[in-house]
């Protein structure tokens, strides 16, 4: 028997029958079943590696939760395989770092694009061509963001470019790593062009979405902002994610009422 069975995903261990066209894509697996109970009659499909699979709906219409892991190989692989079965839009739910001074901790953040600091990416576009999200799901993601947002510190919503890399410690500790000078002068161009907040996988997302010719959004929470504290300005540490949660199922049946349409 061939390794890629086109009716049974290898590394999901899915298939077609079993998903939803709308796809919620948590980085932690952990996180999927939580996820899942926002469904109506979710059910689980399946486990294997890092990637935990449910499927339920939302307004009559089938939608699934299923878990990336860390970093874009593993997110490039789940959405590889999500798109074999035929799921057409997809919503990254994830956490990050803020950059610019306008973001605090608890904020949400809609990436409508991403620096392709990653190495995934690249296996799928030339390195002038940037990772966008998909017009229609940024709106949907933005609209659903603003009705759970109020103009406090910690609650408020931004819509912008994020950074996607592949390192975490990188960001957390450049001056500990070989290119120190390269990291911390990157960063700082970064802050310096608005970048909005620093993640793992949105680049990746777009990149294999816009390639396959799929719709792919992300929404993600800032934990914390290391700029503001070095600024000396108030930063608070967010450890909740709810509210990028419910950022993503309103967005989603945005688009189903759309669609429905």
């Amino acid at each position: 028997m061939a390794l890629l069975d086109p009716n049974f995903q290898y590394h999901l261990h899915t298939t077609v029958d079993k998903l939803g066209k709308y796809v919620i894509l948590p980085g932690d697996p952990g996180r999927v079943a939580k996820i899942a109970q926002l469904l109506d009659e979710p059910e689980h499909i399946a486990t294997n590696r890092e990637y935990v699979t449910y499927t339920g709906s939302l307004d009559g219409v089938r939608v699934s939760v299923c878990s990336t892991g860390i970093g874009g190989p593993s997110a490039a692989i789940a959405v590889e395989e999500l798109v074999r079965c035929g799921c057409h839009t997809f919503i990254r739910i994830g956490t990050s770092g803020g950059m610019n001074l306008k973001v605090t901790g608890g904020d949400l953040v809609v990436a409508t694009a991403a620096i392709r600091g990653d190495g995934t990416s690249a296996e799928y576009l030339t390195p002038d061509y940037p990772a966008v999200a998909d017009f229609d799901v940024v709106t949907a993601l933005a609209q659903s963001a603003a009705a759970l947002s109020s103009d406090e510190e910690g609650n408020r919503y931004h819509t912008g470019v994020v950074q996607s890399k592949d390192s975490f410690y990188g960001e957390i500790e450049p001056q500990a790593m070989p290119e120190s000078a390269r990291l911390l002068n990157r960063w700082e161009a970064y802050v310096k062009s608005g970048c909005l907040a620093s993640e793992m996988e949105a680049a990746t997302l777009f990149a294999v979405a816009l390639v396959r010719g799929v719709r792919a959004g992300a929404v993600l929470t800032a934990l914390w902002n290391v700029e503001r504290s070095k600024a000396g300005l108030p930063d608070k540490v967010c450890k909740s994610n709810e509210r990028a949660i419910a950022c993503a199922v309103g967005a989603i049946r945005k688009l189903i009422a759309g669609e429905k349409r």
